[in-house]
């Protein structure tokens, strides 16, 4: 097996030489520089080329921009794993998103490390057992509510009205809120029903609640009509 050139990232210097000295215990890999920022972490992907590059996620700089970053230089051969002490599932998922080969939890075993960092450098995922079926529900549910979002492209008017809809207006309340008619109201709750593909003001309700849909919605306009 040929050796794996690693690269290590932490702000915790006396962490970081201590993952060095148990990793380089290990024929099988090579430390070939280190740092301790988002910055640093970049500088290194691009001068030392490192197989693996061993990153914290809660450190100095733009640590998301960075994965994203070093797993697009190097034609993507030089592999991120996050090595972090946050075990929250979305700051798992946007580490993979961002372009993140692997996520392990710092209370793993040397021995989780060292196969996390064979696992990713053969072009796998790693993410830590202990959390793992949640964060691929996770990313599986994000994606789906992405692409829904995606295919409910509402006009401004539609937003308007789905999220006074979703502040438990009638549509009545609606119709004076936006100054049009409820005839109008109406037509418009049948297009977002059938952009939605449901049947009633309910599951409009708890379609937009499940999509995160009207979160992200923009403040509605009043005086246009």
């Amino acid at each position: 097996m040929s050796e794996i050139l690693i690269g290590l990232i932490d702000d915790h210097p006396v962490l970081l030489g201590g993952i060095q000295a148990l990793l380089e215990t290990d024929e099988d890999f090579k430390v070939v520089a280190t740092g301790g920022s988002a910055e640093e972490a970049v500088k290194l992907a691009r001068t030392h080329k490192p197989s693996v590059l061993v990153m914290d996620v809660n450190m100095p700089g733009n640590v998301i921009k960075a994965f994203t970053d070093i797993s697009q230089m190097n034609e993507g051969k030089t592999r991120v794993l996050a090595f972090t002490a946050v075990a929250g599932v979305d700051y798992a998922i946007a580490a993979l998103e961002a372009g993140a080969a692997g996520y392990l939890l710092k209370g793993s075993t040397i021995a989780e490390l060292k196969q996390a960092i064979r696992t990713v450098d053969q072009g796998e995922t790693f993410i830590s057992p202990a959390f793992a079926n949640k964060v691929l529900t996770g990313l599986r549910t994000e994606k789906l509510r992405r692409a829904a979002r995606e295919n409910c492209r509402f006009s401004v008017r539609e937003e308007q009205v789905l999220r006074l809809l979703m502040t438990g207006l009638t549509n009545r309340e609606i119709a004076e809120a936006l100054s049009i008619s409820d005839k109008t109201v109406k037509h418009y709750m049948t297009i977002i029903m059938q952009k939605m593909n449901v049947r009633s003001r309910i599951e409009v309700v708890i379609s937009a609640e499940k999509l995160g849909l009207a979160g992200n919605r923009r403040e509605p306009h009043m005086a246009m009509n």
